[in-house]
């Protein structure tokens, strides 16, 4: 049976730098998008406390309590960011110091067309008279540029994969990526604004003005389809039965470069010089079917590559496409070998989910597909242990966060990880005090989680830092706990919290009137109840005793050691 969602999207890339998640040793995307992307830190300075041991953010004003206060937790939370930032700022530069290349800045002008060269032109008919498949009025100039430059050359070169889909789709293409019979190095000798990237297969990056990217990849081969005598040493002595991809570093030609990648409808190449589409896998007919079919034996290209299964939900969340029964069997059967994956891929793949802003109809996929307790283990535990009502809470959550991304909004993946997990945060009591230095942290569950991205999928640490920072601060919006409000808004991630506490309200429609007092500016009154979670008034009272004009108020149990001996001289 084909699954009610559809299949189609951009081919994956290699990795560009250790910072971001590897490449697919399968596949290239055709999205430029990194894992963990964090906005700078706002421009205000660093927040501080002056408060000693007081919880601080009490709603009564205090003349003498100039300086911002924050409760422990949020205080232990903030210094806890501080320092993954600057862990995460050190291992950026360790890395940009083992960069094979440095990152053009000054890109060389193009060159000017010599007296007989040809104008580069893609023409609007093929050679028979025709119009081409695809206007290229709808084609991003520069990727044209790149073509009908390497024809020039002598080279084959063709539009490939997501764009060529989503044209013929009319859809309008992320980005445009280019696939060529000429090797890297030639690549880089044709354009002057070009450098070479990837360790494991190099890539050319040809750089236009404003920042854009056309990527050019040379044509490569499915090592599975080689000779045993062609492969690559590495594979001798595997298993027959083990069939995962563990590189894919071997040039071939255009009908090789088509048949390894992982879906028809990511095979299909344009010709942009002859106008016409270049289709070896019968993409286009799926394409028509509404189709998302692998390329080859649905059992075996699965098995290859289990992160073929994420791909396919975010193609078939984005495109409204179904997937063909026997593709949607084969990854109901390859969802157990997702743990051999890398990490650091699963994770990057369940970001873009999340960020292209149909993450609640892929989550319900990957529910379906019995996949979530791999990837959100959290997010599992909750959908079965709350049953249909859990469902509906989460998924009213990825549908407020949705809204959102498709608006144009760009969120931080710490809001969007917070978001989802603000369900599960809600349900589970907090921990009160981790054995992490004191550190006051969320639920046991959370903090497992974001330890496991951090350790084993390269989530920089500021990533999960905020991520546990706006769920922590959650329960001050909420009402829960009790603040100074002027402090608590002068914090750098108030902004970011109370994003996260729209799209609560949004969800679950409670405390819209906090979040209505909170937008203007003002204090909203406490929740029933709101000391109950070890934020006791009388706690806070007793260090607010401790304060300096309390003590020197006092004659006699006010005065202590350190004033002796002053109240021994005015005696005398």
């Amino acid at each position: 049976m084909s699954s009610p969602l559809d299949l189609t999207g951009p081919e994956e890339r290699p990795e560009r730098t250790e910072a971001q998640a590897p490449a697919d040793s399968a596949e290239r995307p055709s999205e430029h998008e990194t894992p963990s992307r964090a906005p700078e830190a706002p421009s205000e300075p660093p927040y501080s406390a002056d408060a000693g041991e007081d919880d601080g953010f009490d709603d009564d004003d205090d003349t003498e309590d100039a300086g911002p206060e924050v409760s422990d937790e949020i205080q232990r939370a903030t210094e806890a960011l501080k320092a993954a930032e600057a862990e995460d700022a050190q291992a950026a530069a360790e890395a940009g110091d083992e960069a094979e290349e440095p990152e053009a800045v000054i890109l060389e002008p193009e060159p000017e067309p010599a007296a007989n060269e040809p104008e580069l032109q893609a023409p609007t008919t093929t050679r028979t008279g025709e119009p081409a498949e695809i206007d290229p009025d709808e084609m991003d100039p520069d990727a044209l540029k790149v073509v009908l430059r390497l024809h020039q050359h002598g080279h084959q070169a063709y539009l490939v994969g997501g764009c060529v889909r989503d044209l013929l789709l009319g859809k309008k293409p992320k980005d445009f990526d280019v696939a060529t019979s000429a090797h890297p190095g030639e690549v880089r000798a044709i354009f002057r604004n070009c450098r070479l990237i990837g360790r494991r297969f190099r890539l050319a990056h040809v750089y236009f003005k404003g920042g854009k990217i056309v990527e050019v990849s040379t044509f490569r081969a499915n090592p599975t389809e080689l000779e045993p005598a062609a492969g690559a040493g590495a594979e001798e002595g595997q298993g027959g039965e083990d069939l995962l991809i563990t590189h894919d570093n071997v040039f071939g030609t255009a009908q090789q470069d088509a048949r390894r990648r992982d879906f028809t409808i990511n095979g299909l190449f344009y010709d942009a010089a002859e106008g016409r589409v270049i289709d070896y896998v019968r993409g286009r007919r799926d394409l028509d079917e509404r189709f998302i079919r692998t390329i080859g034996d649905p059992e075996i290209r699965m098995r290859e590559d289990p992160v073929r299964i994420l791909r396919a939900v975010r193609f078939a969340a984005k495109l409204d496409l179904d997937i063909e029964s026997r593709t949607y069997a084969a990854m109901e059967g390859a969802v157990e070998d997702l743990p051999r994956c890398a990490p650091a891929r699963l994770l990057e793949e369940t970001f873009r989910l999340i960020r292209g802003g149909v993450s609640a109809p892929a989550l319900k996929l990957l529910a379906a597909l019995d996949a979530l307790k791999i990837l959100l283990p959290p997010v599992d535990e909750y959908l079965r242990e709350n049953g249909k009502e859990g469902e509906k809470t989460f998924y009213a959550f990825a549908q407020a966060l949705d809204k959102r991304v498709s608006a144009g909004e760009v969120l931080d993946d710490a809001i969007l990880l917070a978001t989802l997990l603000v369900p599960i945060s809600r349900a589970q009591p907090p921990v009160e005090e981790s054995q992490d230095e004191g550190r006051a942290s969320v639920s046991r569950v959370i903090e497992d989680l974001l330890a496991g991205f951090v350790e084993s999928a390269r989530l920089p640490r500021r990533i999960a830092e905020r991520c546990r920072m706006l769920l922590l601060m959650q329960r001050t919006l909420t009402g829960e706990r009790r603040r100074k409000t002027g402090a608590f808004r002068r914090h750098p991630l108030f902004n970011e919290a109370l994003a996260v506490f729209t799209m609560t309200v949004e969800a679950t429609g409670e405390g819209r009137e906090a979040l209505e007092a909170w937008q203007a500016g003002e204090v909203p009154p406490p929740r029933a109840g709101a000391n109950s979670n070890g934020d006791a008034e009388g706690p806070r009272r007793k260090r607010r005793r401790r304060r300096r004009r309390r003590s020197g108020n006092g004659s006699g149990e006010g005065g202590g050691s350190g004033a002796s001996s002053g109240s021994d001289a005015g005696e005398g």
